[in-house]
């Protein structure tokens, strides 16, 4: 992947139903430029679905992030095995079996039984649970959703369940209602973040390098400095998670072409006037699993 590469799966990961001319529009190439583009990636197997589900607003749910090293000697057999807890939506490999899972709860009542399922079948000892912020983008945060789902509009999230891209004719033909009102249901659910239209992103299907930064800030740090530096290093900073019980720690995820770039970015990143350290972690595989989030529709 290249830098266009990877801001075109940034914005479909934000929302995947953008159309071609779109994307277009915000990363300056042709519509046939962006529609060669998405179906490479769909061939080398880094985009591999095109998702639709409830929002966690929608949903209120409760997002987990845990991470720690594993003694398992199958990381093969690992998968399948954390996705029957149905919570855990996503695993992460790096460097010396040290593992990173994403979970939703649906209340934090679950939390204890998760990191206990985490310690005996990950074969992870000593587990850092992380409450994240979120797991969307920062611009998102702490939107109030005034309005909630209907019977149509989870018809039409189960419609677009594996393929986010469907034409609103072809959803409207499957639910015997207008396109209009399709059209008109999706707006209004995209506006009111009830929806997440995302991708199945398999960034490590390519040669490049895939990196969890793990990045303390000093105690007097500015809160806004996580921002300010994926903003500044972006598209090689991807996205973060911050944790309301472990201050001042944080998880970024960052691309580079090569060993070379990534080092230069662990440099700048470390000289960073707020940075108290970093210490980057490369990630070999990864794995969307299914959880209770994907039944809903």
């Amino acid at each position: 992947m290249d830098k266009i590469d990877v801001i075109l799966c940034q914005l479909l990961l934000a929302n995947s139903r953008l159309s071609y001319r779109k994307l277009a529009e915000k990363l300056d190439l042709s519509v046939t430029a962006i529609h060669n583009r998405i179906q490479s990636l769909i061939e080398l197997g880094i985009i591999r679905k095109f998702t639709a589900k409830p929002s966690i607003y929608a949903q209120n749910a409760i997002h987990i992030f845990i991470y720690g090293n594993s003694k398992t000697n199958s990381i093969r057999d690992l998968s399948p095995k954390l996705q029957k807890h149905g919570s855990i939506y996503w695993l992460a490999v790096g460097g010396g079996n040290f593992l990173y899972l994403g979970a939703y709860l649906k209340n934090i009542a679950e939390l204890e039984p998760l990191a206990r399922f985490v310690k005996e079948n990950a074969e992870m000892p000593e587990p850092t649970v992380g409450i994240t912020f979120s797991p969307i983008p920062p611009f998102l945060r702490n939107v109030k959703v005034d309005s909630k789902l209907c019977e149509l509009d989870y018809k039409i999230i189960r419609s677009l369940k594996d393929d986010s891209r469907k034409a609103t004719s072809v959803i409207a033909q499957e639910l015997g209602v207008s396109a209009k009102t399709v059209s008109r249901r999706l707006t209004r659910m995209i506006n009111n973040y009830l929806i997440e239209l995302s991708i199945e992103w398999y960034p490590d299907a390519s040669n490049d390098i895939i990196s969890a930064f793990h990045i303390h800030l000093k105690p007097d740090a500015n809160p806004n400095t996580p921002d300010v530096i994926i903003q500044k290093y972006y598209p090689n900073t991807l996205f973060y998670w911050g944790f309301s019980n472990i201050p001042n720690e944080y998880i970024f995820f960052v691309w580079t072409p090569t060993s070379k770039e990534l080092k230069d970015i662990r440099d700048k990143i470390e000289q960073e006037p707020t940075i108290q350290s970093v210490a980057p972690n490369i990630i070999y595989t990864g794995y969307v699993l299914k959880s209770w989030r994907d039944e809903i529709p």
